[in-house]
């Protein structure tokens, strides 16, 4: 997860005329770095994203310490019951016990293994989000590619822009998910089509006033 991480952070964004750009904050470099990480950790839309993927996972938890407890109380049962039944039986349920732990083991860890790619998504769109941000930045420092601060051995603190990204992060991306479109309301049936003036039955016009 984080190998694709720097991967896409080794963005080779090159910006147009990055290069031309006028440094600000008395910075001017061809390469920034940014400890990715601190950014998606720090910045409101980063941590929205990760308490989703957060709540996610306890759920998860808080579902295998119930199925947990209710297979320990059902092998419970079946070991009293036991003597009371004929060998044959007995094998029957416990198969069928066995065959039930081996199903919820299998769903369970699908469900372990969606959320590890849940968190990896959730990067993916941060990164997303703020690479117009990081364009930005690259504009006004005449960068033209920023690096993983962890990928990178050593840098002076002024081409490291976490701090500045995670302000302008916050600035510029609504960390709240988009309201999704109203449905129409089906509570009101439609109302009728006009109708024209009413015909009897027997084909003739209505008497006028």
């Amino acid at each position: 997860m984080v190998r694709l991480v720097h991967w896409l952070l080794v963005l080779t964004l090159c910006v147009g005329a990055a290069s031309a750009g006028r440094a600000q904050d008395g910075v001017e470099s061809p390469v920034l770095v940014i400890d990715f990480e601190r950014a998606f950790a720090e910045s409101a839309f980063g941590r929205r994203l990760n308490e989703e993927v957060e709540r996610e996972g306890n759920a998860i938890v808080a579902e295998n310490r119930r199925i947990e407890a209710e297979l320990t109380a059902e092998e419970l049962r079946l070991t009293e019951q036991r003597a009371t039944m004929a060998p044959e039986q007995f094998r029957a349920l416990a198969d069928a016990f066995d065959q039930k732990v081996q199903r919820l083991r299998a769903e369970q860890d699908a469900k372990a293994e969606a959320l590890g790619s849940r968190g990896e998504e959730s990067r993916i769109e941060f990164l997303q989000a703020a690479r117009p941000v990081l364009e930005g930045l690259m504009r006004e420092t005449g960068a033209a590619v920023i690096l993983e601060r962890r990928s990178v051995l050593v840098a002076v603190d002024s081409v490291d822009i976490t701090d500045r990204a995670i302000a302008r992060i916050d600035a510029q991306v609504d960390p709240e998910p988009a309201d999704p479109p109203e449905a129409p309301d089906q509570s009101q049936p439609p109302s009728p089509a006009p109708q024209d003036d009413a015909v009897p039955s027997d084909g003739t016009a209505p008497a006028q006033p």
